[in-house]
């Protein structure tokens, strides 16, 4: 099924979105009137305190689509357009205030309806110059304004709820579409949407709204058709596709943030009750976020299980069957929105590859908060960690192949690798990730290798027998380092991976003779005042020294990246292992 037309079967089952023809806006004032026109009160209907007051989200008639032309909203619109009045500069107040005023003479001429002419005698008595505190704050500048009659305010009743209004709008929408063809969507003829409405929400996106589907030149265009007569989508369906998407990407139930990508999801069961789950499970596999909403603790509970390989049929047996789920990718592109991602599959295949993730990621000792969200992940690509310089694409790419089981992006691994060079940081997180590629793209999963071929193995802790190359030399480096802290002191202005651990895991025959002959000075001194301490390095020295092929070169003049790769787990393995508790240590390494 494709995107648009799963976004508009998806519309068919949400609770409480907005009917054909509406959409949900943050609106902030009510101007309530009398039957006369006549102004009754000013009602700020927002949400908190101060300056952090938040505009209440309601159903209002669809908004137009503006770029730089003048266009009124039907019934409500910001200050500029319903009152003239803007808290800036305002080059263009007058004329669009005109406009507003304009639209209702002509959409409203010969109504009988009461409240309806009550807009109109306001428009018609309403200047500019009428606003001025107290009556009529200053914070409304700017703000969107919906009208009611005073009568029905308190009942929480609004000009564009009456009867009249909204079959006049109904009438208004069901011309919008100037010309009539197949919809691509439903299959279905009826009139076609030459703009689509706006899509809100996605990161870094313009705010007023991107499209997904659009046509602004004539390149774009095919056989002189215009706008969107070249993808021809019905007005009904480009109404329900975008709704339902607005509505994901402002629930943080079916939104998530991965990289520069806006991921929304959506679970499709015969049980309602089901797909909520199933879209909980989710949302806790990449944002683990205790969700009130629906069943914390046993979402939590079954998300443990998981993680200790226990596959989902055994848990949730409903989820493993029957359930379809759909994932969306979204990125900025100008004044359109790239799909990074789109994935349609069984939920329980997903939960197979989310499982299948979350053993390759394994390692000892683990990340100290627990089970990290895939941002966190993300965050040690980046440039000073900060989620704004995840290189792009990575982040789309990444995640495709977890949802489907393929083969991780190399670029994950480059980019890693550099970022350890670059800061000199080898934690938890970072060699999760080495792991992870090791095992999905070379082949290094200890299931399949066996337990006789250790060279082929990226192992989740501290392996002794492992012959692998890189491996070997991650953990002499971290013994070399070992030994200086313990010979210095860690008050050390730089150690040794300070300064050398780029040109270690990159050109080992440049750097390893060095660092064995300052080795050598630092075990010296040990000895002097610990000589059990000494003993106990030298012994690892020299049993991952006699662990390396005599047949082959121990410090070759380059390792590819796979062997880097390795250099940094065996690094970050053996380092830890000098920091383990003193009980666990061996009789030497205690004296």
């Amino acid at each position: 099924m494709s995107i648009l037309a799963s976004l508009a079967k998806a519309y068919d089952r949400l609770p409480s979105v907005p009917p054909l023809g509406f959409s949900t806006e943050k609106i902030g004032f009510v101007i309530s009137l009398n039957e006369d026109g006549s102004v009754a009160s000013v009602t700020d209907l927002r949400d908190g305190t101060g300056r952090k007051r938040a505009p209440r989200l309601m159903q209002v008639p669809q908004p137009v689509k503006r770029t730089v032309a003048i266009a009124p909203n039907f019934l409500w619109d910001k200050t500029s357009y319903v009152l003239g009045v803007t808290a800036g500069e305002g080059k263009r107040t007058a004329e669009e205030h005109a406009a507003f005023i304009q639209r209702h003479r002509d959409t409203l001429l010969g109504t009988a309806d009461s409240g309806l002419l009550a807009l109109l005698h306001f428009l018609d008595n309403w200047s500019p110059e009428q606003f001025a505190p107290p009556f009529w704050p200053e914070e409304m500048k700017d703000q969107n304004v919906i009208f009611a009659l005073e009568s029905e305010r308190r009942q929480d009743v609004y000009l564009h709820d009456r009867p009249a209004a909204r079959a006049l709008w109904a009438d208004i929408s069901a011309g919008n579409g100037e010309a009539a063809a197949v919809c691509l969507v439903t299959g279905a003829a009826g009139p076609i949407a030459r703009l689509h409405p706006a899509i809100k929400g996605v990161w870094g996106a313009q705010s007023s709204g991107a499209s997904i589907v659009s046509f602004n030149l004539d390149a774009f265009t095919s056989y002189g058709h215009e706008q969107g007569e070249n993808a021809p989508v019905s007005e009904a369906a480009a109404f329900k596709y975008t709704t339902a998407l607005n509505t994901f990407l402002a629930d943080d139930r079916h939104r998530i943030q991965i990289g520069d990508a806006s991921t929304v999801f959506w679970a499709d069961a015969a049980d309602a009750h089901v797909a909520e789950v199933a879209e909980s499970f989710f949302n806790a596999w990449f944002d683990p976020q205790p969700d009130e909403g629906i069943e914390a603790g046993m979402v939590g509970e079954a998300l443990g299980r998981m993680r200790r390989g226990i596959p989902l049929r055994d848990i949730e047996p409903k989820l493993a069957e029957g359930v379809r789920f759909y994932v969306l990718g979204l990125a900025p592109n100008a004044a359109r929105i790239s799909i990074r991602f789109w994935l349609e599959d069984d939920f329980g295949r997903l939960a197979a590859n989310y499982a299948r993730f979350v053993s390759d990621m394994a390692i000892e000792p683990p990340p100290r908060d627990g089970y990290p969200p895939l941002w966190r992940y993300l965050a040690e690509t980046a440039v000073l960690g900060k989620r704004e310089n995840v290189p792009p694409n990575l982040a789309g790419e990444w995640m495709r192949a977890i949802l489907t089981g393929t083969p991780y992006p190399l670029t994950l691994l480059a980019t890693v690798l550099m970022r350890i060079r670059a800061d000199g940081e080898i934690n938890a997180l970072r060699a999760g990730m080495l792991r992870a590629v090791l095992v999905r793209n070379f082949g290094m999963d200890p299931a399949r290798t066996g337990t006789l071929d250790k060279a082929k193995e990226a192992p989740v802790s501290l392996d002794p027998n492992n012959r692998s190359k890189g491996y070997l030399l991650g953990r002499l480096f971290a013994a070399y380092e070992q030994a200086q802290l313990a010979a210095l002191g860690r008050t050390v202005n730089a150690t040794i991976k300070d300064k050398f651990y780029g040109a270690a895991s990159a050109q080992p025959r440049k750097v390893f003779a060095l660092l064995e002959k300052g080795s050598a000075n630092h075990l010296s001194k040990i000895g002097k005042q610990r000589p059990g301490q000494r003993f106990h390095l030298e012994r690892i020295i020299g049993s991952i020294l006699e662990a390396m092929d005599p047949s082959d070169d121990p410090f070759p003049a380059s390792l590819p990246a796979a062997e880097q790769a390795l250099f940094g787990l065996g690094y970050y393995h053996q380092r830890n292992e000098f920091f383990r508790k003193p009980e666990t240590l061996t009789e030497e390494a205690a004296q």
